[in-house]
């Protein structure tokens, strides 16, 4: 006994020197705590032998970890590169974030990043908080600092160039993004990233070929199928797209968007049926739903059923007044625009109605209503004959 207790009074003194420098050299207060603990530890040791009591194992344990073990656990995970005080630091500011003390964890990163300028978890931990502030261009900063810090940290890199984007520099964004990719290739949100910019920048091929690119490592995303898909679109590749469409749709059967570009592709072509089919799938999706009954219309006025065709565009109408312009700009509503429901609104007054169509998805459906202005109308004397013929037939039958 006498021997565990002078190697433990000797380890515990090392031990309390070994922190004391550290201390010191680092000019850091947070070993205090560490010292005071080993102290406490030490001390009770010393009670032990002083007046010959013989603690419980209880009273021992506590002894040990407060005087070797949890200077011994610093000791190890300094020596793995990381900082003790960096560790307190950055477990402090989460405790604030999850109070939702912004004020306070940003305060403590400041200090944090005064006494370890190179910490990569305080530059990477600030600049997610200036991010939440609306910061970026601070937030693009301290995500620069962390990258170098630690090559790695693809996601701050993907950070960055998300963050150039929204501050209007694609440019910027796409060399970030290609670097990135270059570096790790399988990264889908960059991928889905680069190409969206470069949708918007009308630079389709090559959105395409980095789409293509990821469906080499994610060969199951209905994002990227549904991302070819509205680029086909934009090219005038419709039996691509529809195959993207329809693929990404299987995956997804909840993506209303491919069912309604899979609907006007199939207006277009005048598959009267097709389109009928998958408009009337949109109509399960509030958003979609008043384009839905619009196109509907248009379809059974196309078979001569004015009838339905009135009905639709008097629900698509209720639900949005919009297409009151709408239908009576519309040439192919002439016959029955007397028996639409038409509530009396102010032009003004009607409002544009709010969507999560993102700017490429609203620029797919804008072309696929115009290509349908010039290419589907040229097609619509393709069925007139089979209206005729139908009505004809219903016209005999009741002879």
């Amino acid at each position: 006994m006498l021997i565990e207790k002078i190697i433990f009074s000797i380890l515990a003194f090392y031990l309390f020197i070994v922190m004391f420098f550290k201390m010191i050299k680092k000019i850091d207060a947070t070993y205090v705590t560490i010292l005071i603990l080993e102290a406490i530890g030490i001390g009770l040791s010393f009670i032990e032998i002083i007046f010959k009591w013989e603690f419980n194992v209880f009273f021992k344990i506590i002894i040990y970890v407060l005087a070797i073990v949890i200077p011994i656990i610093i000791i190890f995970i300094e020596r793995k590169g990381k900082s003790f005080s960096e560790i307190i630091y950055t477990l402090l500011i989460k405790f604030y974030n999850f109070k939702g003390d912004t004020k306070k964890a940003k305060s403590t990163l400041l200090s944090l990043i005064e006494k370890y300028p190179n910490s990569y978890f305080a530059h990477r931990m600030l600049a997610e908080v200036y991010e939440k502030e609306g910061g970026m261009r601070k937030a693009i900063d301290e995500y620069v600092k962390a990258v170098d810090l630690n090559k790695k940290d693809y996601d701050s890199y993907y950070k960055i160039s998300y963050l150039l984007n929204e501050l209007d520099k694609p440019d910027d964004a796409i060399v970030m993004l290609n670097n990135l990719l270059n570096k790790k290739p399988e990264y889908l949100e960059a991928t889905m990233l680069l190409g969206d910019i470069l949708s918007n920048q009308e630079r389709y091929k090559e959105a395409l070929n980095v789409y293509t690119n990821g469906l080499k490592f994610s060969p199951d995303n209905y994002d990227l199928y549904y991302s070819m898909g509205i680029v086909y679109t934009m090219l005038n590749d419709f039996p691509n797209a529809k195959i993207c469409y329809e693929k990404a749709a299987t995956i997804n059967s909840l993506l209303y968007h491919a069912y309604y570009s899979l609907g006007q592709i199939n207006l277009i072509e005048m598959d009267l049926d097709e389109a009928e089919k998958y408009f009337t799938k949109c109509l399960e999706d509030k958003e979609q739903e008043p384009d839905a009954y619009y196109k509907l219309g248009k379809i059974y006025m196309l078979r001569g059923d004015h009838e339905n065709a009135v009905k639709f565009v008097n629900l698509a109408i209720e639900l949005d007044n919009n297409f009151i312009k709408l239908a009576n700009q519309e040439p192919i509503f002439i016959p029955v625009k007397s028996k639409f429901e038409m509530p009396i609104i102010d032009e003004e007054d009607i409002k544009p109605r709010k969507t999560k169509l993102t700017k490429r998805e609203k620029k797919a459906k804008e072309h696929l209503d115009k290509t349908y202005n010039v290419v589907g109308k040229l097609n619509i004397h393709k069925i007139k004959p089979n209206i005729k013929t139908k009505e004809n037939n219903i016209e005999k039958e009741r002879e």
